[in-house]
């Protein structure tokens, strides 16, 4: 066990006198304003923000601005830039985080994000493969035919990972490239390709499921512990889930085992005001009766969804506010100092490689990745992304 371990094992005290140490004042002060970034406007994630900007605007008088960003760039730009407060944002928050794929970048670097909350709704994050053909679970892919996105590095991991579960790598599927996500699904359609990451309740699926070929989704058995520790070498945002909304009649009534990631991310950068930080939470959870029905997902923001040891450390005044409604735990802070320890060494690593990096952009990532790697390896981490 790391050297935080020991530190946890030595300091930390009952979580009642940590709660009483640490409470804030069971008012909630927010701002009169407020902006935030999310993704399209026909997207849910947008929709859900929209939501709990409106239940903000009731309750508490704060006006939220909501940002609708096309693609990672527009939407993690102004928070990076102090322009706006949170970003409801994607997988890319994780990336950000870990300073990989296009955050491997000299305008971009390790991020200083933390969570306030996330939604884990009722749809998964799967590979949708045609209905025609006999696949049941990752490891049936063999030799099958699998879109890769140009430039969606978030899609094209996903994939990956699914691949993993089943005990391959792209080397045993044809790779099928296309420039964009909603190619691949023409090409399914046509019959040139048989699979495509995505969610289980998106427009390209649902016109899948409606074609001649149909759709079927890989299960994922949650007892295989080696499936899922060879999908997690890969993505450690994955986790088990029972998918109830998807196309090709995946119910409550037929649900499918699944993975699935939270989405929208709520992430702020760890220098918002605690106030802030405590009030957001604490609003969204005393409120949730009022949003949870206004946008598609939003259910997903119930304290019961909420995966507290997840791959993002949260801010620490959430960690305040789940220590004083109690379900709070001392793994779950072990599992926050890793986190937070991780990011500070990343960011230092950053901080020092920048000084003296190569100027070509394809040897300055090579050189940071490599650079980050040794970092983490040094001090214990496992780097994940080489």
């Amino acid at each position: 066990m790391r050297r935080i371990a020991q530190r946890l094992a030595i300091t930390t005290l009952p979580l009642t006198l940590l709660a009483a140490s640490l409470s804030h004042a069971s008012e909630i002060s927010l701002p009169n304003t407020m902006a935030w970034t999310a993704y399209g406007t026909n997207s849910s994630g947008y929709a859900q923000a929209v939501a709990l900007g409106n239940m903000l605007q009731s309750e508490y008088g704060t006006s939220v601005r909501v940002l609708p960003g096309d693609n990672d760039v527009s939407r993690m730009t102004p928070l990076k830039q102090g322009r706006v407060d949170l970003c409801a944002c994607g997988i890319s928050s994780y990336y950000g985080v870990e300073g990989v794929m296009m955050f491997a970048h000299e305008d971009w670097g390790p991020q200083p994000l933390r969570v306030i909350t996330t939604s884990t709704a009722s749809f998964g994050l799967s590979l949708a493969v045609a209905g025609d053909l006999e696949v049941k679970t990752p490891a049936d892919l063999k030799g099958k035919r699998i879109a890769y996105i140009r430039g969606d590095d978030a899609l094209n991991k996903g994939t990956e990972a699914y691949l993993a579960f089943g005990g391959l790598t792209w080397d045993d599927v044809e790779r099928v490239d296309y420039p964009g996500y909603s190619r691949s699904f023409d090409g399914i359609i046509a019959g040139n390709v048989d699979a495509s990451f995505t969610t289980t309740v998106t427009p390209p699926a649902q016109q899948l499921a409606s074609s001649p070929r149909g759709i079927s989704w890989p299960e994922l058995d949650p007892n295989d512990t080696e499936g899922w520790e060879r999908m997690k070498t890969v993505a450690p945002y994955f986790r088990p889930h029972e998918v109830t909304s998807g196309a090709g009649n995946v119910s409550s009534d037929n649900p499918v085992s699944s993975a699935s990631y939270p989405y929208p991310i709520i992430v702020a950068n760890s220098d918002i005001e605690d106030d802030v930080a405590y009030g957001l939470i604490k609003a969204m959870q005393d409120n949730y009766d009022q949003y949870k029905d206004s946008a598609p997902g939003a259910v997903g923001y119930a304290l019961e969804y909420q995966d507290l040891q997840w791959v993002i450390p949260f801010h620490d005044a959430v960690v305040d506010y789940y220590k004083d409604i109690g379900v709070w735990t001392d793994k779950m802070q072990l599992h926050q100092e890793e986190l937070v320890e991780r990011q500070l060494l990343l960011l230092e690593t950053w901080e020092s490689f920048v000084s003296s990096a190569p100027s070509d952009e394809e040897d300055f990532k090579k050189a940071w990745m490599s650079v980050r790697a040794n970092a983490l390896t040094e001090a214990g981490f496992d780097p994940i992304f080489q």
